[in-house]
């Protein structure tokens, strides 16, 4: 079991070349916690450890009331809409931000093992709360018929979403911070360019001062197509690295090389071609990517998105085996 160096995390945010390959994932799954963590309390940071990462993501804070919807092979974008007009949303009960547990950052403090810092990501991001908060379809209505009543539902995700990040970066124990905000379809971002600028871009250019007011790193994870916002998540958010690619979309290794040079890479191993494909060809993949990136930094292995529990663990164990050598099974 190699031991874990932030410092190796920060250097990819930096755009440089770290120490030695450097792993990022958002999140793993139940049965790979048990399978390298054990049934021990602190199982996810075993797990984090054990796999080789030099961090472990770690959920804290607040959440917003949503409504219901349904689960099946996909998630619906318009059940359990609470706020549809200007009378639900005076009804709307926004959480107080400060009531929540963060002091549960600094209690974990002794169980993170030597070298690891904690990775916080938010309850969710600006857009998607907006559509689990008002719906998809309604918010594009919205947008049409009250402008303004969509400007206040932003403004009330958005504010909360800023004060998370300014109380999490104050903990020790936290090294750099994750916006989690799924933005787009596979053709383009689910609000028009000019809508996502107007109203969603201004509160992440608050999320990443919060963040980098307390000098840590900020990484965009964000699904979708997002082509026609990048050169803002670059030069108006200002975030340090951009995580999640799909190969329908722009295969990491063209990203690399469209965008690395202004802003990290993370992960990007096609989640299809992992669960398709063969432990060699996964490892193969991944070994590659590691040689593209050797020379000019800025990049940490990984999957496109996360590792749900449908992934074959053999063919995760190749794709990180590919930066750390073979895994120490407990």
């Amino acid at each position: 079991m190699r031991k874990p160096d932030f410092d190796n995390i920060l250097k990819v945010l930096n755009r440089e070349k770290p120490d030695r390959p450097t792993l990022f994932e958002f999140f793993l799954n139940g049965p790979l916690y048990e399978r390298l963590g054990g049934v021990i309390s602190n199982r996810y940071m075993e797990a984090f450890h054990r796999a080789g990462y030099d961090y472990c993501t770690f959920h804290a804070g607040f959440a917003f009331t949503v409504g219901e919807r349904s689960h099946d092979q996909s998630i619906s974008l318009n059940e359990g809409a609470l706020i549809t007009d200007r009378e639900s949303f005076k009804k709307y009960v926004w959480p107080v931000v400060e009531d929540s547990d963060y002091n549960v950052l600094a209690r974990v403090a002794p169980e993170i093992p030597k070298g690891m810092k904690l990775i916080v990501p938010g309850p969710g991001g600006v857009l998607e709360n907006i559509i689990r908060i008002v719906g998809y379809d309604n918010l594009c209505m919205m947008l049409y018929d009250d402008p303004e009543l969509a400007r206040e539902v932003t403004d009330n995700v958005g504010v909360r979403l800023v004060r998370h990040y300014e109380i999490v970066g104050k903990y020790d124990t936290v090294g750099a911070m994750i916006s989690n905000d799924d933005w787009g379809f596979r053709s383009q971002p689910m609000l028009s360019p000019d809508d996502m600028k107007k109203y969603i871009i201004p509160w992440h250019v608050k999320i990443t001062e919060a963040i980098h007011s307390h000098g840590k790193p900020a990484i965009l994870h964000s699904c979708g197509n997002q082509e026609s916002l990048m050169d803002s998540i670059i030069d108006v958010c200002k975030y340090d690295g951009k995580h999640s690619y799909e190969d329908t979309i722009e295969p990491v290794e063209a990203a690399y090389e469209r965008w690395g040079n202004r802003i990290a890479i993370m992960g990007g191993i096609d989640l299809d071609f992992v669960c398709r494909k063969t432990p060699e060809e996964v490892y193969q993949r991944s070994r590659a990517m590691l040689e593209r990136a050797e020379k000019r930094g800025g990049y940490a292995l990984g999957s496109g998105n996360s590792i749900p529990e449908y992934v074959p663990q053999e063919n995760y164990f190749a794709m990180i085996s590919a930066a750390v050598g073979k895994i120490d099974l407990p």
